[in-house]
């Protein structure tokens, strides 16, 4: 397996990364994943960040925080490159990247249906903790169907 390099996104990585996205299948229409890399890179608290292994972009994952606790989103790994541990990594970089803005825990948001996804990160050590997730549209206009 090739080593993975991890740096934060570069303009020119912005449509490979969307598309990685795409293909992983991340995105949904009301959000737009070039406004969410650029909202992500306009603030202090937050970063996306790319895993290349032999020079192409195989994984990336969105991370911040709010001051109190650390979300990670958009975790991706090119799917005809899963299983390499690129998953493993590109989570160690957003972890540690987290850990260095002082950060102490990490919270994460799987939809229940992804039952693969949720034993991954099992296998990562992160347990289920029984919340009740609520939203509130603060923009209408975003809102889908």
């Amino acid at each position: 397996m090739p080593a993975l390099d991890i740096a934060e996104i570069a303009d020119a990585d912005v449509e490979a990364v969307a598309a990685l996205w795409a293909r992983c299948g991340l995105t949904r229409p009301w959000n737009d994943p070039a406004a969410d890399i650029a909202f992500a890179r306009s603030v202090p608290g937050a970063a996306v960040l790319v895993g290349r292994a032999g020079g192409e972009i195989v994984a990336s994952a969105m991370v911040g925080h709010d001051g109190h606790r650390g979300t990670v989103y958009y975790v991706s790994v090119d799917p005809d490159r899963q299983g390499e541990g690129h998953g493993r990594g590109i989570m160690a970089a957003a972890e540690d990247w987290l850990r260095r803005q002082g950060v102490w825990k990490l919270n994460l948001m799987v939809r229940a249906d992804n039952t693969r996804v949720v034993a991954f990160y099992n296998a990562l050590g992160y347990d289920t903790e029984e919340r009740i997730n609520m939203s509130k549209w603060l923009d209408p206009s975003k809102r889908p169907g």
